[in-house]
């Protein structure tokens, strides 16, 4: 039926918005579920063809549907049709105001995000929703499997970098599902796998200054195969000397070859004390 309906509007897919929609009814059910949705407040990125808003406005309390592709607009008119709980704009997310539109919709209560996200913006539309403090209590997306297993990783693991930083200081993370190239038409190269974001009331860890705690950690992973000290020398401007900087990690109790890949979210909160107490001092 959803074939049918695109062609009857003309719809080509398009690869520089990376299009997939997902069309197996059982994984659009399984994936509402986790996201916990029934009942409430819901924002969806990417509604393409409509296949996971139905499946949404049927339990949700409201639904704010985003879609950036106008010829997507009809389509997802005739879809949506017989709910009156939607709210369809078109539009790119990370350029609407978010906040103006959630507030209208939603008139200020919190909210959840469940999407079938384009893999080419995954990131910085979950690092937009984590930083902005966007009323957002969790997160239920479909996702790349490697970018889901980024999200998840731990110290020293091989996926472990920036984001797996981000997602933890902000969310527990919870891996749902794994979904098949199968049940997209068309069908991505890739497996998929749906994870679920629970944004905690407050951070795992507390830090001096949250901006110098990511400026750090995106330095550390700047240049994976140099040492955390390297990392900090060249990318961190911060104003130290080499000297300075094995110094300071020495104070950490740190071997000075140590590289950004072993820290946790503790050390990386540890090592931003450690540097606003020397830039305050200085």
């Amino acid at each position: 039926a959803i074939e049918a309906l695109l062609r009857r509007h003309g719809f080509h897919f398009s690869k520089s918005l990376g299009q997939n929609f997902l069309i197996d009814d059982e994984m659009l059910e399984e994936i509402v579920r986790a996201s916990g949705a029934s009942g409430r407040n819901v924002l969806e990125i990417g509604a393409g063809a409509g296949c996971l808003t139905n499946v949404l406005a049927r339990s949700a309390k409201r639904v704010l549907a985003i879609e950036i592709d106008k010829n997507l607009i009809p389509v997802l008119e005739t879809v949506l049709q017989p709910y009156k709980n939607v709210t369809l704009v078109q539009g790119d997310v990370l350029k609407v105001n978010l906040e103006q539109l959630a507030q209208e919709c939603f008139g200020g209560e919190p909210f959840d995000v469940v999407a079938n996200l384009p893999y080419y913006i995954t990131t910085p539309i979950i690092m937009d929703l984590l930083e902005n403090e966007r009323h957002v209590d969790s997160i239920t997306v479909m996702v790349q499997k490697e970018v889901a297993e980024r999200m998840q990783a731990r110290p020293k693991e091989k996926e472990y970098g920036a984001l797996s930083i981000a997602v933890q200081y902000y969310c527990d993370a919870k891996l749902d599902m794994i979904v098949q190239p199968a049940c997209f038409m068309p069908r991505p190269k890739v497996a998929s796998a749906v994870i679920t974001l629970k944004v905690l009331p407050e951070r795992k860890v507390k830090t001096a200054d949250e901006k110098l705690f990511f400026h750090l950690v995106k330095c550390a992973f700047g240049q994976r195969r140099k040492t955390l000290m390297n990392c900090l020398f060249h990318l961190g401007n911060l104003g130290f000397s080499k000297e300075e900087l094995a110094e300071l990690l020495e104070e950490l109790g740190w071997d000075t070859r140590v590289r950004g890949e072993a820290l946790g979210l503790e050390e990386f909160a540890a090592l931003t004390d450690k540097i606003a107490q020397k830039k305050a001092s200085i």
